[in-house]
C-alpha cells in the first residue's frame, strides 16, 4: 500500500486528523532538507510536501518564492532532491509528496521522472500546472509506479468540475482554501465547511486543507471540516529566519509541534 494511503487509513482507525507540512527542497541547503524530514517524521509529521525548486513558481507567495530561489542558489536540482529522499528513507518512512511544476517532469522526462521518484521512495506528486484534461499519459504512468495523484480544488472550481478532478485524484485531495498564492493569513477562510462539503460529495479520498494556516488556533479552526491540515509558509518562514543556525532543526520542529498541538485538540 502506498505510505499515504495507509497514513490516512490509520489517522482514520483512530480517529484523528492529519498534519501536513511543506518545505522548500534545498532551503538552505539539501542536508537541512534531509534532517528536517527525518526530524518531522519523529514528531509525527503524517505528510512531507518537499518543492522542487523552479524560477518561475506562479502559485507561490512571497515566502515560498524565495525559498524557491534559496533552493536555485543551493544548487538544488531534481536529481538532487531524489538523492536526498534517498538518503531520508534510511531513516525515516514519512509519506513524502514533491510539490513540482511541469516544466521539470517534462524537462526531465516525464515517464523518467516519475519512474526515478518511485525508486527513490516517493509516494506522491502534486504537478502545479497540470490539469487533469491534460493529464491522460501522466495518470497512467503515476498508477503504474504506484504513486499518488494529488490535484487541487480551489474556492473558485465549480461543482462539475470539482467532480472531475477528484474522481481522478488518488491519495487525498489538496484543497486550497483561498484564491491567489499561497501565504499566511490572519484569519482563515469562512467557506471551508461548504467546499469540502462539495468535495466530499463526489469522493471518499481524505481531505487536507491548505493556504494561509499559520497558527494552532487556525489549524484547529481547519480541522473541524477536514481530514487533514496543510501548513507551509508559517514553517518556510522559520526556516527563512533561522537559516544556518545550528539549532534550525529543533526550533523548526518545536514550532511545527505546537501547530500539530492545535489540529487534534
Amino acid at each position: 500500500m502506498n505510505r499515504i494511503d495507509d497514513r490516512f487509513a490509520r489517522l482514520r482507525a483512530l480517529g484523528r486528523k492529519g498534519f501536513v507540512v511543506y518545505i522548500g527542497g534545498g532551503d538552505p541547503d539539501l542536508e537541512a532538507t534531509r534532517q528536517l524530514a527525518i526530524a518531522f517524521d519523529r514528531a509525527g509529521v503524517d505528510v512531507l510536501e518537499i518543492g522542487v525548486p523552479f524560477s518561475d513558481p506562479l502559485a507561490d507567495g512571497l515566502v515560498n518564492q524565495l525559498a524557491a530561489q534559496r533552493g536555485l542558489e543551493s544548487g538544488t536540482t531534481p536529481p538532487k532532491i531524489l538523492e536526498t529522499i534517498r538518503a531520508i528513507r534510511r531513516e525515516a518512512q514519512i509519506p513524502l509528496v514533491l510539490y513540482v511544476y511541469f516544466n521539470l517532469l517534462h524537462r526531465c522526462g516525464v515517464a523518467q521522472f516519475i519512474r526515478d521518484a518511485a525508486a527513490a521512495g516517493v509516494d506522491g506528486l502534486l504537478v502545479l500546472d497540470l490539469p487533469p484534461e491534460e493529464s491522460d499519459n501522466y495518470e497512467a504512468l503515476m498508477r503504474e509506479a504506484g504513486l499518488a495523484v494529488i490535484y487541487l480544488v480551489a474556492p473558485t472550481t465549480p461543482e462539475d468540475r470539482i467532480a472531475l478532478i477528484v474522481k481522478r485524484a488518488t491519495g487525498f485531495i489538496y484543497y486550497v482554501s483561498r484564491e491567489g498564492v499561497t501565504g499566511m493569513q490572519a484569519k482563515v477562510s469562512d467557506t471551508i465547511g461548504t467546499m469540502t462539503a462539495k468535495i466530499r460529495a463526489h469522493s471518499a479520498l481524505p481531505i487536507a486543507v491548505g493556504f494561509g494556516i499559520s497558527t494552532p488556533e487556525q489549524a484547529a479552526e481547519v480541522a473541524r471540516n477536514a481530514e487533514a491540515v496543510v501548513v507551509g509558509s508559517a514553517i518556510v518562514n522559520q526556516i527563512a529566519r533561522l537559516g544556518r543556525a545550528p539549532d534550525m532543526v529543533a526550533q523548526v520542529t518545536a514550532f511545527t509541534k505546537s501547530l500539530m498541538a492545535g489540529v487534534n485538540r
